[in-house]
This record gives structure tokens, C-alpha cells and sequence, in this order.
């Protein structure tokens, strides 16, 4: 039956749960998320009953702990759950969650890589672990993370502009213009609207141009993509310090810079990516 197979699985692996404690085990992550947590630790404690040396429970079980403002027996139940196992990737994302919550980051970061070794693919701790390396300034690191992300799912949009982002942070704004531009050409043409992702985008672009020195081509490619752009007035003001930078006001029709009022008059724009 399904029942002696689940059960001569975990028999095979201690890590597998029969169907019931494994429904519960899920359920723990969700009570954690809709912060729930007594009803985490009731889920935790129904498994542990059954199996008391279940090191992802125990360590999952820490986690809820943590929220609870029980530190010490949060800590001391996630190394005795890396103690009962060590190759388990969630008893050591749940390591490095702790140390994050304390704010001590190159512990985290450690804690993320060693799970990652074990699963190398898993999103989820690529993202966290990217986070802590943005703070930490490991602009490398986070460039080398994000590129996993991406190659993990290059259909997410937010994948490809957090590598833009990751490059343009480390300085390398030639591989940030070659990401978005990558992106650009994985987009149907004829699909293409005029909205405010597609504007952000244009004007991002330009601004990586800027960065990088190509002023000319800046210009070219704002120009060539004004009827696209939503925002006319942020439009209107990169090609005004652009035009002004290459010292080319008064000359053939090149825009001018937009009058104070008009600055004044401008809603204010809410707009960016978020990853």
C-alpha cells in the first residue's frame, strides 16, 4: 500500500515523514509566514512527538521560536537539529535565518552557502543569500548570485533587471546595458506598449548610458524611444543634462531645459523596479 511504501521510504531516509506529519511539516512554514506561530509550534511539537530527532522539524520549530523572542532555545534547537542532520539545506537556511535576525550577516552568509551546497538550484535561499551580499557589499557575489537566479528562470523580468542592477552596483556598467538589452530582445516587438515598465526601462537604459561615459548614444537612444516614454518631464531633463554635458544647447534641435515651472507643475512620479 501507498502507507508501508511511505513508511519503508523513511525507514530508507529518517528525513522523510509519513503523509500526515509530512502535511503537518508544511503546514509549519505557513503558520511561520502568516505568523501563526503558536500554531507552528503545535504543528512541530504533533511531529516531534512521533519522531523527536527530526532535525528539518526541529530546526523549523527554532525558527518559530526566534519570533517568539526565545533566542536561546530558538539557537540551541537548530544545532541539534544540524547535529541530527547535517546535509539537511533547510536546518541550514534556518541557521542563517537566525543569524540575520540578530543581524550577525557573515555568519548568515555562511550558514546560505553551506545549504546551497547541498541545494545549489533551491531560489528561495539564492534570493536571501543575495540580499545579505548587497548589504555586505560583496558586489561580486551578488552579481554571480543574481546571474544563477536568472539562469534559473530568465522568463521573470525582475531576474533580468536585478542582474542590470547587480552589474551597475559593481561598476561593470557595460555588462548592466548588455543585460537589459539581452532582455529587450527576448520581447516581441509587436507586443510592445507604451506603459510605465516599458518607460522605466528606456530611461534606465539611458541612465546606464550616461554612467558609462556614452553621452552621444544616450541622446541617440532616448530620442529613438521618446513615444514610448510615459514620462515626458523625466525625458525632457535626461536629455537636458545630457545636451548640456556634451555642450551642445542652441544647436540644431536639441531640447532645452524645462522651465522651473514646469518642475513645479509635474506630478510626482512613482515608478522603479523592485526585486
Amino acid at each position: 500500500s501507498a502507507r508501508k511504501a511511505t513508511m519503508a521510504a523513511a525507514k530508507a531516509d529518517p528525513r522523510v515523514l509519513p503523509k500526515k506529519e509530512n502535511d503537518l511539516f508544511k503546514s509549519i512554514a505557513k503558520h511561520y509566514e502568516t505568523k501563526q506561530y503558536k500554531k507552528g509550534i503545535k504543528a512541530a511539537d504533533q511531529i516531534l512527538k512521533k519522531f523527536p530527532n527530526h532535525g528539518e522539524t526541529q530546526a523549523m520549530k527554532g525558527l518559530v521560536l526566534n519570533c517568539l523572542e526565545k533566542k536561546t532555545e530558538a539557537y540551541d534547537l537548530v544545532k541539534l537539529a544540524l547535529r541530527n542532520d547535517m546535509k539537511s539545506h533547510v536546518c541550514w537556511h534556518v541557521y542563517g535565518l537566525l543569524h540575520r535576525s540578530d543581524n550577525n550577516y557573515l555568519q548568515a552568509i555562511k550558514s546560505y552557502k553551506q545549504a546551497l551546497k547541498i541545494e545549489e538550484d533551491n531560489a528561495q535561499i539564492l534570493r536571501d543569500l543575495s540580499l545579505l551580499q548587497v548589504q555586505m557589499r560583496d558586489l561580486k557575489g551578488f552579481v554571480e548570485t543574481r546571474s544563477k537566479l536568472l539562469q534559473q528562470k530568465p522568463s521573470h523580468k525582475n531576474n533580468w533587471m536585478a542582474l542590470a542592477v547587480a552589474n551597475q552596483m559593481a561598476g561593470q556598467n557595460k555588462q548592466a546595458i548588455s543585460v537589459v538589452d539581452a532582455f529587450i530582445g527576448t520581447q516581441d516587438v509587436k507586443a510592445r506598449t507604451r506603459d510605465y515598465d516599458e518607460s522605466e526601462l528606456m530611461l534606465y537604459r539611458a541612465d546606464l548610458l550616461k554612467e558609462d561615459g556614452q553621452l552621444d548614444e544616450a541622446i541617440a537612444h532616448l530620442e529613438a524611444h521618446q513615444s514610448f516614454v510615459v514620462d515626458q518631464l523625466s525625458w525632457k531633463m535626461k536629455m537636458a543634462e545630457l545636451t548640456l554635458s556634451l555642450g551642445m544647447f542652441g544647436k540644431g534641435n536639441r531640447p532645452r531645459p524645462p522651465p522651473p515651472s514646469a518642475l513645479l507643475l509635474s506630478p510626482a512620479r512613482k515608478s522603479g523596479f523592485a526585486f
